[in-house]
């Protein structure tokens, strides 16, 4: 058998994230439906983690395996999808990988970055989210530092999920100040569903003023959801980069256009 890695990007806007829903419209089924058009064959894609409805990638990277491999060459299925596909997806390559690489398993970081504004920003409609005050962003920071001297989010948590532990290492954390607005990055091994979104905006809260570096402290301490700051629209969520050994990406180099 051929197994293959899809480095991709995706405007989240107009999917109700990337996991496969019956009646709507995901990237993996468009995905899906696509590499099986033109290898003519059912495909089953995996993709490195399941952003939610509205959340954008820049960075992500898929798998899927063939009973044999490919007939034609990656970079050339990779302007065939990207002729498929529809705008607001793009492929950057199609590379062989070893039998048992996994997207999802073998990603060792993943970076994401939420982007927010205090401006009316007609250019970037559904890539940031507006707020309606100037952020303290030392304070801030100040929070995000905190942020690191932990490991379990449970506060950040979405709650009734089946993941076994809330237990992340966050490697980066960082709220900076960009054109027309500010961006926070963030970095960990792994992250918990709607993680981000709820950091954010308990950050947004430090920003503010409405709560201090201790009642920050609390909140984690406390590991209860409804503890925590509201989570942030999906609109202003970017995931940023994934990473993995350098032996699963061997190939990818020669193989992607650009």
């Amino acid at each position: 058998m051929g197994r293959y890695f899809i480095h991709l990007a995706y405007n989240g806007a107009g999917y109700c994230g990337w996991q496969t829903q019956p009646g709507l419209p995901t990237v993996q089924q468009t995905l899906e439906e696509a590499l099986g058009t033109l290898l003519r064959q059912k495909i089953a894609v995996v993709g490195c983690g399941r952003t939610d409805t509205g959340v954008h990638a820049s960075d992500f990277y898929a798998h899927f395996v063939l009973d044999e491999e490919l007939k034609m060459k990656g970079e050339e299925l990779t302007f065939k999808m990207n002729s498929f596909l529809p705008p607001d997806i793009a492929i950057y390559g199609i590379f062989p990988v070893a039998d048992n690489a996994h997207a999802r398993f073998d990603a060792t970081a993943r970076t994401y970055q939420y982007h927010v504004s205090d401006r009316r920003l007609p250019f970037r409609q559904g890539q940031y989210c507006r707020i309606y005050f100037k952020p303290d962003i030392e304070k801030m920071n100040e929070a995000a530092r905190l942020l690191m001297q932990y490991d379990d989010f449970t506060s950040f948590a979405k709650l009734h999920t089946q993941v076994k532990t809330n237990i992340c290492h966050l490697s980066h954390a960082e709220w900076t100040e960009e054109e027309g607005g500010w961006v926070f990055t963030i970095r960990s091994n792994r992250f918990l569903r709607n993680m981000v979104r709820s950091v954010t905006g308990t950050l947004l809260d430090v920003g503010r003023g409405k709560l201090s570096i201790d009642g920050l402290r609390e909140i984690v301490e406390k590991k209860d959801r409804c503890a925590a700051g509201v989570s942030m629209p999906a609109c202003g969520l970017f995931l940023t980069k994934v990473e993995y050994p350098q032996e699963t990406l061997e190939n990818q180099k020669k193989h992607e256009i650009h």
